[in-house]
């Protein structure tokens, strides 16, 4: 019977792994913390291929105008309206040099902060990071060049919270999420008219 008890401790210690793994596997694991994305610079570094040319339209020796090409095509240009030096609007062109989208820093800190999106040289979808946190808070979609509807992210949990319902260039409906399920809750209605 010696074989026998061998087999029985051998089985014994492999039941005591298998329990201590188990217990290893039951502990309670940190929740994995998302990292917010680095806000966007308004001012990307050069992609291969790019050649610039700088311009100075206000004449005082300083370019405020940058003009990105590759291969003779136009892919970006850069902007500094308020002219201390520093690039305040980045727009992009599609492969036929149509406008597909427009960075915007509105606060100068050199971080995107607004950014239009274009069809076919339209805008349809603008996105605004209200709080900094380099996510939109912000969305606003458009029909025909029209606002259509308004979505926003009040309470910075990543989900929409807030819906706006644009008729004839006024707000027909408005939606809340209450209970921060990501479904409407609450509607209010125009009563205007109009």
């Amino acid at each position: 019977m010696p074989s026998m008890s061998k087999w029985m401790v051998g089985l014994a210690l492999v039941g005591l792994c298998g329990c201590a793994s188990d217990k290893a596997a039951k502990k309670p694991s940190e929740p994995a913390k998302a990292e917010a994305p680095a806000p966007e610079p308004i001012r990307p570094p050069p992609a291969s291929g790019e050649k610039v040319t700088e311009k100075d339209t206000n004449g005082d020796k300083t370019a405020d105008v940058w003009v990105y090409v590759v291969a003779e095509r136009m892919v970006r240009k850069e902007l500094d309206i308020n002219w201390d030096g520093r690039v305040d609007i980045t727009t992009y062109y599609d492969a036929r040099e149509e406008r597909e989208r427009e960075a915007m820093d509105l606060d100068f800190d050199g971080k995107v902060d607004s950014v239009y999106f274009y069809e076919k040289g339209i805008n349809t979808r603008r996105e605004r990071d209200l709080n900094g946190d380099g996510r939109p808070d912000e969305w606003n979609f458009y029909e025909k060049g029209k606002l259509a509807r308004k979505e926003r992210d009040s309470n910075g949990d990543g989900r929409v919270d807030y819906w706006e319902y644009w008729e004839n260039d006024r707000v027909d409906r408005i939606g809340e999420d209450v209970d921060g399920d990501g479904n409407v809750d609450k509607w209010s209605r125009d009563t205007q008219g109009g």
